[in-house]
């Protein structure tokens, strides 16, 4: 019996590396992405023909590349370009300090998905504020480059199961790390509650267990 290409898992990696948006002024795009905290990593020239720049968000293993004669691409045609945050307060509040204009936070609603607002990942309708249940995957800001390229900022704490592979949890930085550690400190009062607020000896196992089964999407230790 054989197995799937569906299913079969590739021999060799393919990991996402670059996204390229398209800008008209690319000193003034670079100003910009240069004011949202992210790293520089090249910028190259050859002439007046031909420049490159590459920047990458922090903690994110894909970069995004700008510059001239590097896409034939409209200036400001790319939507939908999203950043993966564990705190959207937090994130949203650090863009705000550097002088960058953001919307407020919104939330989809669960039973309409047309309207007239900027289409994101749940439709054309945004409702403001944060998702009352804070869900997760479910909370969202938005921001534009000077071109307007869309940028989306969503709030992702625990996975869906399936998304990531629970033997090879991973964080892509300190910030995102203790941020799941507060997370299982929450969860681990509530834990000791439950058990007559008894201390539990074992708790760094259980914190443990409990962030890989967050990030993996799996149930959640009780």
């Amino acid at each position: 019996m054989t197995t799937s290409t569906q299913t079969k898992k590739p021999a060799i990696d393919f990991k996402f590396e670059i996204a390229v948006i398209p800008v008209s002024d690319v000193d003034r795009a670079k100003a910009f992405y240069t004011k949202l905290g992210w790293r520089l990593d090249a910028d190259f020239a050859a002439g007046d023909d031909w420049r490159v720049i590459q920047f990458t968000p922090p903690g994110s293993p894909a970069s995004v590349i700008f510059g001239k004669n590097v896409t034939a691409a409209a200036p400001g045609s790319a939507k939908g370009l999203y950043l993966i945050v564990s705190d959207i307060a937090a994130a949203r509040a650090d863009l705000l300090a550097r002088g960058v204009a953001i919307s407020e936070l919104f939330h989809p609603d669960s039973t309409v998905h047309t309207g007239t607002d900027e289409p994101f990942l749940s439709g054309s309708r945004r409702v403001s504020g944060p998702d009352p249940e804070r869900s997760t995957y479910r909370t969202y800001a938005s921001f534009s480059d000077p071109d307007g390229n869309g940028w989306l900022l969503q709030e992702i704490t625990t996975r869906l199961p399936g998304r990531i592979d629970a033997e090879e949890t991973a964080f892509a930085s300190s910030r995102d790390l203790a941020a799941a550690m507060r997370r299982a400190s929450v969860a681990h009062g509530e834990h000791e509650k439950r058990n007559g607020g008894k201390h539990d000896e074992n708790w760094p196992d259980w914190y443990a267990d409990y962030i890989v089964k967050e990030q993996a999407g799996a149930p959640l230790p009780l």
